[in-house]
């Protein structure tokens, strides 16, 4: 028994240690996030944003499933890319105004599948 704990011990310790050095969150770049249904609606979200930074953002909400997100319109300035079931939006080193995307979300909110737009407005901070 004791084998065994030295062990997982030894296991735990190997992971963390190659797990480098610790992720950072995105600051928080939506504020007010407005849900979204899942029923052929379209919401609109506010992006705040600095010159040269990322926002990281999740779509699932946990009472829904994501299947699916596509881009339907990308940015003109900035860069976007889905991971899993949210985004990332890289912002250019030099802001020279707002940008936007719109995103086509398709899943299950609790029982019935559907989709939703999402629109995203991004303003410089």
């Amino acid at each position: 028994m004791r084998a065994r704990s030295v062990l997982l011990s030894g296991v735990a310790f190997a992971a963390f240690a190659m797990a480098g050095p610790t992720a950072h969150a995105s600051p928080l770049c939506i504020k007010d996030r407005t849900p979204f249904a899942l029923s052929h609606d379209t919401v609109k979200w506010t992006m705040s944003i600095a010159p040269g930074a990322d926002c990281i953002q999740g779509l699932r909400w946990s009472y829904m499933q994501i299947f699916k997100v596509s881009v339907v319109s990308g940015p003109s300035r900035g860069q976007l890319a889905v991971v899993g079931s949210g985004f990332r939006y890289s912002a250019e080193h030099e802001a020279r105004g707002s940008d936007k995307f719109t995103l086509l979300i398709s899943g299950k909110n609790r029982h019935a599948a559907g989709t939703s737009t999402l629109e995203v407005e991004v303003n410089p901070q």
